[in-house]
Formats: C-alpha cells, structure tokens, sequence
C-alpha cells in the first residue's frame, strides 16, 4: 500500500477553536481518524487544574462561609472552570484572600510566576461587607480526568476536587463523500475542535497525532520496557500522607514546621537536623519531641544526624 496523501485545510481559526477538513481519505479512514482523534484528544493531553483546596473557617464542602452569598459547594463549582497554562510537572500552591465586598474572581488567585490564569474574568463568589476569603489551593497537572476520590485527604478541611485535565472542551467529527476525478467513494473527515484557550487547536491536533504515532511505532517496531531506577523508599506507605498536626505535636511545633514548609510525616523522614534547627521556634528539644512523635508511627528520625 502506498503511503496516504491527503490536505489539512483550517477554516474559522481561532484561539479556542478551529475547523479541520482533512481529505481526501480512503473510504473508512475519515471515521477511523476523527474517532481516534477525537478519543486522544480528550482523554491524553496534559493540562493543570485545582485538585484540592483548604479554606480558613470552613470544615467541610457542605456547609457555609458567613457573609458569603454562595455556599461551599457552589464555589468549589465555580473553581473547577477555572484553567491555568502550566507546563511544569511538579504540584504547585495557589492562594486567594480577598477581604473587600463584591464579587471574587479567577484573577483574586496567586499563583507562581510560571503559571498563568486564562479565564481571570470567572466569577467565583460574592462576598458582604466585612467578609473575609482565605483559600489555599493545590494545582496539579495531568491527563484526562480525575476523581476526588482517588485522592487521600491529608488533613482536616481539606476539600478534594474532581478535577479536569484536558485543555480539549470538545470534539465533533463528521465524515462526508467526496469526489477524485470520477471516483465518489473517498472520505472527507471535519474536525471542529473546541479548547478552554491553554492551548491552541492546531497544536492539540498535532498532539494527539504524535501520541497515536507513538503506539503504532511500538506495533511496528517493539521496544522492550527498560527496568527502572526506583528512587530509594522511604516505605511509610499512608502514615508518609499525614499532615505534622496529626501525629501530636505540641502546636508551637507544628506550626513552625508547617511555615517552614514540612507539612507531611514524609517531610520530616527527609529533613535534616541542620535544616530543622534553623526553622523559628524550634530547638534541640524540639528536634527530641519530634523524633518520640514519629517513633510513635513507627518511623525512625535521628535528631542527631546531619
């Protein structure tokens, strides 16, 4: 069989959505490329969104913030549309902290200059005269779709978001006949691709592409999975996920750690007496403390190492 040759034609280009015409295709193929297409691009591009969130007052998604005309679960809502462009890997903290009344937007988000609200117009709450909003949030990145369930909730108040990935919105295929010369039997496949403005239609196109390549390739040509180098193991398994408030720290403690960014059992299994006795607040009996908490969890922390 002779290597396909067929036009990509873009019509009604845009920052978030354009019309592909790809033909002439042997007949069949129009289908076959727009369901494939069509799969990749809405369940393998990677993108960023708000995984979960901690807000000051609030305990659990079901309840209210005095003075804030939404409640917890209609904001929480309003926060899985916004969209960031992010291209990092690593988990990133994001905060909001509006003290004024009127409306809160996607814009009231701080976020590391590496990342980038798109949608900064989105509303997200309303707040009264003397109402105050203070929200902490974790950005992630991903693929496809991800259920709060599939999260651990670290610590108390906590809210886990299901959490959308794709920057692809939608994908509508559509194959019609056309003509080659006399011939009637080819397909032309339309590909209207609509996106939420991180990434441009065109490149999620050649995305997809590149992935489904990529499959076919190792098809054709199979290459053996290399075994991996594994990072040494700490082994805490689910105790590594509780937060320092959990395993009974005095409050002064945990506090300390907590503003010196050792939030978590694994944290303080990887830090370093010379890094701990720096943190505010904290001394040699502190470091004591700390390592009779831990044992407690079984997990070994030398207060006398470097």
């Amino acid at each position: 069989m002779t290597d396909p040759i067929f036009e990509i034609k873009t019509e009604n280009k845009k920052q978030d959505y354009a019309k592909f015409v790809i033909s002439p295709l042997e007949q069949g193929y129009g289908m076959t490329l727009g369901t494939s297409l069509r799969r990749v691009m809405l369940s393998s591009l990677p993108g960023a969104a708000i995984t979960s969130l901690k807000i000051t007052g609030v305990k659990h998604m079901f309840s209210t913030l005095k003075g804030m005309r939404e409640d917890i679960v209609e904001f929480t809502l309003n926060l899985k549309k916004v969209r960031f462009s992010y291209t990092g890997e690593k988990p990133v903290k994001g905060t909001i902290s509006v003290e004024k009344a009127g409306e809160v937007k996607a814009k009231d988000i701080k976020v590391p200059a590496d990342m980038e609200v798109v949608n900064p117009e989105l509303v997200l709450a309303t707040l009264n005269k003397g109402t105050k909003l203070n929200v902490q949030l974790e950005i992630e990145s991903g693929v496809g779709y991800s259920p709060a369930k599939d999260r651990e909730k670290k610590q108390m108040g906590l809210i886990p978001l299901d959490a959308s990935f794709s920057p692809v919105v939608r994908v509508n295929p559509t194959v019609e006949e056309t003509r080659v010369g006399r011939l009637t039997n080819y397909d032309k496949l339309t590909l209207e691709v609509w996106t939420d403005s991180t990434a441009k239609p065109a490149d999620v196109l050649k995305q997809a592409s590149e992935i489904l390549v990529a499959y076919y390739k190792q098809i054709i040509t199979p290459k053996k999975r290399k075994a991996k180098t594994l990072e040494k193991d700490h082994g805490l398994g689910p105790v590594g996920k509780l937060s320092v408030e959990e395993i009974g720290l005095p409050t002064r403690v945990s506090n300390a750690l907590v503003k010196a960014g050792h939030e978590t059992v694994e944290d303080l299994s990887k830090a370093k007496k010379a890094d701990l006795v720096k943190v505010r607040n904290l001394g040699e009996k502190s470091l004591k403390i700390i390592s009779a908490a831990l044992g407690e969890k079984g997990v070994k922390f030398d207060e006398d190492g470097k």
